[in-house]
């Protein structure tokens, strides 16, 4: 059927191919030649051969049948080819209809995506609606919840604030209250209630109100917190010290709505404080009359030891006396370290440089350390490893005082053996670089505590048989800062068991022989002196001295006495005691000063250490000088009297310091090289505005320092002393710039023993330290 299906298929596309007329020539050949076949055929198999006639009538039976097999095969091909055009129209209908069942199935497809999502946002909508309403729900109840916890909150802390026995309250910006705690209440007699709209003029008396309403005043101008401390009256008359602070505080927005205000009651760390200063003058005025009294008698052992050891006695009575003089200077400088640990201040060491015989300043110290071994049966040697400058500016009391206490110091801690001292110098044009070592046999000191013996108050516990601890804690602290002041250091090594050896290095200025002022050349005359003195035995030791050297003595033994008795015209010098039973020396200097228009000198006696002549100069005496009296201080005071009048007014009334000593001041506290340099640049204008600064800066620095203190905060002292010490190096205070590196130091020995010191210091010096930048500035302009 196929094979037909194709056959009839070619013959209808050949048929439209060549037309109908050669198709029509085509087929009439086609069937003649297929009937001359067949005929052809036919004849042989029937006859055997074939006649024209056959092969004619062939032709013939073609040539006829053609038309009509032309005509069958075009209505065939038509048939064909409309059924072929319908088959087309169907299968492109089919097509169409296929096309549009697709699309209706796309359709149907997204149709049911849609629906299926639709059903799900429904769903979830639904799931959404659900748990917001659980949430609504929840949110409600949490809500209701938070508000009984916020509500017993306040209670809470309404409680609290009613509990706590501190003052609190609250004013608006108009200065009225607007509430307050129960402590309050307490303190103005009204309730909470009653107090709002009520401002401090109706609430205290006009006392109070006024620091009150100042104070509040100062809050809202300048939008800060203060504190301060005031009295404070309760209704039943009876007063109480407050530490009160004010708060700022202001809504969301910004608006400031007032203060807030919280008082402490101090009264009991008040009066601690009031008894504690009370029992600290107490302490003084007992240290003041017990220095007198115990130095009386000492004076007096100094004195007529000394005395008799100018006169005639035998070998073995002047050893004896040798003895009992040296322990008396001894006792003395023991005694002297007793009362310094009641009013020491190592602020205020200073220096009072002047020319001394270093040579004999020697021998001096090896005469005395000499009888002061011999008496513990030990051995002392000097060695004077290089010549010695003769004439060197020093203070020849501070440094006697720093070598005596390291000799002293050897001898004590040293059971057999001896004690060496070796003395060299290293001369550079106007300079001697000193260096001293004191070397003994001693119990020696640990490694390990040789960092921290030079620390205030830090004791080395000796590890051999308990022997003592090893210092007071304070000499050695002491020293070092003298020689630090000299320009120089103390250094120590030692070994335990086997000795210690102290070095002292010094750099001190060399002093030429025509700069030292002599005295002059006169022959000291006799004078008349008036003393004034309440102790017998210092007054027999005084008169022997002054009489032995040609003088005549009259002596008053009370205030009053000296007073009534008094005739400047008969007396060349007066010797006035400070210390008496019914007044001070000041009190008759300031009388005679005040009663006579010419007087001769008049001289301090102290018992006390001199460290500043210009607290004595300040109170009407012309000089001072210290007991017990010795032949040199005596002498220089009468070769200042046998001077002409000016020589004396410029000798003994120091009260102006030289430039020199002010040079030494500002080296001391001051960078010069920073603020020479800077102010060379641009000028003093900026480095006053700096110091400005910084005094405006400083007392917040030191507030916060001084709560650290009491909190005993170590990295919060470290941070404000870190910011102290770069402030004040920025402007040139070296002194105050060095004492906070100190503080910012905590891995120091002995830190937190000295940290108090320090803090003190710094607080105390760096005004007086400002002024002395400010004078050298004035300079500069």
């Amino acid at each position: 059927m196929k094979p037909m299906k194709n056959l009839a298929q070619y013959y209808v596309d050949l048929l439209v191919k060549l037309g109908i007329l050669r198709f029509s020539i085509l087929l009439a050949l086609a069937l003649v030649a297929l009937a001359v076949v067949v005929q052809v055929g036919i004849t042989l198999a029937l006859n055997g051969y074939v006649d024209d006639i056959d092969i004619l009538r062939s032709v013939f039976f073609g040539l006829i049948i053609t038309p009509w097999a032309v005509y069958f095969l075009s209505v065939v091909v038509d048939q064909l080819e409309e059924s072929r055009q319908r088959l087309s129209k169907l299968v492109s209908k089919l097509k169409d209809m296929r096309s549009r069942d697709q699309e209706l199935n796309h359709k149907l497809q997204q149709n049911i995506v849609k629906l299926n999502q639709e059903i799900e946002e429904r769903i979830k909508a639904e799931e959404a609606r659900e748990e917001a309403m659980v949430d609504l729900e929840t949110e409600v109840f949490q809500r209701e919840k938070t508000q009984v916890e916020l509500a017993e909150r306040t209670a809470l802390l309404r409680s609290f604030i009613d509990a706590s026995p501190d003052l609190i309250y609250y004013r608006n910006a108009k200065g009225e209250f607007s509430g307050c705690n129960r402590a309050m209440e307490e303190l103005t007699g009204k309730r909470e209630s009653e107090l709002v709209g009520l401002t401090p003029w109706d609430v205290y008396r006009k006392e109070i109100a006024q620091s009150i309403v100042e104070t509040d005043q100062r809050v809202f101008k300048d939008n800060r917190a203060i504190t301060y401390e005031q009295w404070l009256e309760y209704p039943d008359g009876h007063k109480n010290y407050f530490e009160l602070r004010k708060v700022p505080f202001y809504s969301k927005d910004g608006r400031h709505l007032g203060l807030v205000g919280f008082g402490r009651d101090i009264t009991e760390r008040k009066r601690h404080e009031e008894s504690l200063e009370k029992a600290s003058r107490d302490k003084t005025t007992f240290i003041s009359t017990i220095s007198h009294e115990l130095r009386t008698p000492l004076n007096g052992i100094v004195g007529l030891s000394r005395m008799l050891l100018d006169t005639p006695m035998t070998q073995e009575q002047r050893k004896h006396m040798q003895t009992i003089n040296v322990s008396a200077i001894t006792l003395g400088n023991i005694f002297n370290d007793i009362i310094d640990m009641d009013k020491f201040d190592r602020r205020k060491l200073e220096l009072f440089p002047a020319p001394l015989n270093f040579e004999e300043f020697v021998a001096e110290l090896e005469s005395l350390s000499a009888l002061m071994a011999e008496q513990k049966g030990l051995r002392f040697d000097l060695e004077r490893l290089t010549d010695l400058p003769e004439l060197v500016s020093v203070d020849a009391t501070r440094l006697r005082q720093v070598l005596w206490n390291l000799i002293s110091n050897a001898m004590k801690f040293t059971k057999e053996g001896g004690v060496v001292m070796n003395v060299s110098a290293d001369i550079e044009e106007d300079m001697a670089h000193i260096t001293m070592d004191i070397e003994d046999t001693g119990i020696g000191i640990p490694e390990a505590e040789l960092d921290k013996i030079f620390a205030m108050y830090y004791q080395v516990k000796s590890g051999q048989d308990n022997l003592h601890a090893v210092g007071t804690g304070i000499g050695l602290a002491v020293s070092r800062q003298l020689v630090n002041l000299m320009g120089g250091d103390i250094t120590v090594s030692s070994e335990e068991g086997f000795g210690s050896t102290f070095t002292v290095s010094i750099s001190v200025p060399l002093v030429k022989a025509s700069e030292v002022k002599k005295a002059p050349e006169t022959v000291q005359r006799s004078l008349n002196i008036f003393m004034v003195e309440d102790i017998e035995l210092n007054v027999t030791v005084a008169r022997s001295l002054l009489e032995s050297l040609g003088h005549k003595v009259t002596v008053a033994m009370t205030g009053q006495a000296a007073i009534d008795t008094f005739k400047p015209e008969l007396y060349d010098l007066v010797f006035l005691d400070i210390q008496l039973p019914d007044m001070t020396g000041f009190d008759i200097a300031q009388y005679y000063r005040s009663h006579y228009s010419e007087l001769p000198p008049l001289v301090a006696l102290t018992a006390n250490v001199l460290k500043d002549r210009s607290e004595y100069f300040e109170k009407g005496m012309d000089d001072a000088i210290s007991k017990p009296l010795s032949v040199s201080a005596v002498q220089d005071v009468i070769s200042k009297v046998t001077m002409n009048p000016q020589q004396l007014t410029d000798e003994v009334k120091p009260m102006e310091k030289t430039m020199e000593g002010k040079d030494d001041l500002y080296v001391r506290l001051l960078d010069l090289d920073m603020l020479t340099s800077y102010v060379d640049i641009v000028g003093p204008k900026p480095v006053l505005d700096s110091i400005q600064m910084f005094e405006e800066m400083m007392p917040s620095y030191i507030e916060l320092l001084d709560s650290n203190m009491v909190a005993k905060d170590q990295e919060g002292i470290v941070s404000e002393a870190h910011k102290i010490k770069g402030a004040a190096g920025s402007i040139g205070l070296k002194h105050i710039q060095s004492v906070a590196q100190k503080a910012q130091s905590p891995e120091a020995p002995a830190w937190w023993e000295n940290i108090t010191d320090w803090v003190e210091e710094i607080k105390n010096e760096y005004l007086n330290d400002i002024e002395v930048l400010k004078q050298w500035l004035e300079q500069r302009k």
